[in-house]
C-alpha cells in the first residue's frame, strides 16, 4: 500500500465504490486511508 500516493489511494477508493468492487478491497483501502489520516470528506461523502 505504501507505493500508492495519497491521491491515487483516494481515487482508487472512490472508483472501487463507484464500480461496486469487493467489500474486502474497499475496506482495505479505507483502513489505509484512515491510517494515513487522509481527507475525511472523501470518506464521509461515500460511506
Amino acid at each position: 500500500m505504501e507505493l500508492l500516493s495519497d491521491e491515487l489511494l483516494e481515487d482508487t477508493y472512490l472508483a472501487a465504490i463507484q464500480y461496486n468492487l469487493e467489500d474486502d478491497f474497499i475496506r482495505m483501502l479505507l483502513i489505509e486511508m484512515k491510517r494515513r489520516q487522509l481527507n475525511k470528506s472523501v470518506v464521509s461523502n461515500v460511506v
